[in-house]
């Protein structure tokens, strides 16, 4: 089993490539501390208030399914191939029939523009700029027609109740903004038990109170950088996606009734959306290979493999793990992986186990946060590296070559 197939084709490179990629200009010295995705996610540690930071890269009650996510890839190892002309090696990838400079994009996040001002713009300008795909939350900050003028290619999130109601005006609103791909998450039927983000002081709503103004005091870059310059320039926060209409503001008691009814989503509302929805369609948080079938035969057009961060159900299994028998019945559909990705090895193991592409989502959120749109682009930059350096040290010239015959299991 290989990444290759109907799904996914690979572009011939130039042999110039890696040569003209050399000829780059210097990294700025703002960003030239940061050498890995790690660096960022320190960084960021640093810079957000307590609760933000708790919220951001928190998961759910034992952290189980956050730590099985890097645990998984702790357990393959690779081995590479000797004496492999790799000079004309390219990470670059297709999918949907779209070309991408790298093998990888950015997932959606929810709050994106607490945490880093404009956070939404700064990542989807950042993938814009960088030639890869970025996905816009449906707990987005900003109102789904900015993201998209912003960038054309953005996809759509949607978090959707089991109202037919409340979904068709909401797909409806995404076609009148342009999205060509619309991507339905599926396991979070409720909210789920982040103990974390009780004990740091972060509710949904925001409720404002001494502990909430001293963790911003105590870190005034965050404070003024990105909270007050967002009321500034932008007033309060509100949920702008969650439906048709704009939603309630971040500090609003409505909010609990906006999250609603998730519980009630099945798969006759999966078959609305594809009815409705003329572009691509394509679910998130799927793990059994069932549901993938399923959903295969309602018309979707590919998966995404994820348990959420580790952020929904604990104890649910890491993607990763899944990915062999879920690429083995998705009848050559894209299958997407997104989970604890944190080096271009882990890219190179995802896509040696079957995967069509992958998502990285914290690290790309920490880089917004401490160096705005520049960040993202230095750590889209560090990860594309990784991978094109680990191509040659693993013997390949493309990620269509990579296949578990290049991993051994731990």
């Amino acid at each position: 089993m290989t990444a290759e197939g109907p799904a996914q084709s690979r572009a011939p490179v130039d042999p110039q490539t890696l040569s003209q990629k050399r000829s780059a200009p210097p990294v700025p010295p703002a960003l030239a501390k940061y050498l890995s995705l790690e660096d960022f996610e320190k960084a960021a540690k640093r810079h957000l208030p307590k609760m933000l930071h708790g919220y951001l890269a928190g998961g759910v009650e034992t952290d189980w399914s956050l730590t099985d996510n890097r645990r998984a890839f702790a357990e393959w190892g690779f081995i590479p191939r000797a004496l492999v002309d790799a000079r004309a090696r390219s990470s670059a990838v297709t999918l949907f029939g779209k070309d991408y400079a790298a093998p990888f994009g950015i997932p959606p996040m929810g709050s994106a523009a607490l945490l880093a001002y404009r956070g939404d713009i700064a990542l989807t300008q950042a993938a814009r700029a960088k030639g890869i795909p970025m996905i816009m939350s449906a707990s987005s900050l900003i109102k789904l027609e900015e993201i998209a003028k912003a960038n054309p290619d953005a996809w759509y999130q949607a978090y959707l109740p089991g109202e037919p109601s409340r979904i068709e005006p909401l797909v409806d609103r995404v076609i009148a903004a342009g999205f060509k791909t619309f991507v339905l998450t599926v396991d979070v039927q409720v909210s789920s038990n982040r103990e974390n983000n009780i004990r740091n002081g972060y509710t949904i709503p925001l409720k404002p109170t001494f502990r909430l103004f001293w963790q911003g005091a105590t870190h005034p870059r965050w404070a003024f950088g990105t909270w007050f310059k967002t009321l500034q320039n932008h007033g309060m926060p509100h949920f702008e996606n969650m439906d048709a209409g704009r939603g309630p503001p971040i500090l609003s008691r409505d909010l609990e009734r906006a999250f609603g009814a998730r519980d009630g989503l099945s798969w006759p509302h999966l078959e609305l959306i594809r009815r409705r929805f003329p572009g691509k369609l394509l679910i998130k948080g799927v793990l059994h290979p069932d549901d993938v079938v399923r959903a295969k035969e309602i018309g979707v057009d590919g998966f995404m493999v994820s348990n959420h961060g580790g952020r929904q159900l604990d104890g649910a299994l890491s993607g990763l793990r899944m990915l062999p028998e879920i690429v083995s019945v998705a009848g050559g559909l894209p299958v997407i992986y997104d989970g604890g990705i944190r080096r271009g090895t882990d890219v190179l193991k995802a896509y040696a186990l079957g995967a069509s592409f992958v998502f990285v989502g914290r690290p790309m959120l920490c880089a917004a946060a401490v160096q705005g749109q520049p960040g993202v682009e230095r750590a889209i930059d560090l990860l594309k590296e990784e991978v094109h350096r680990d191509l040659a040290l693993i013997g390949a010239n493309t990620m269509g070559e990579l296949g578990p015959h290049f991993l051994r299991r731990v």
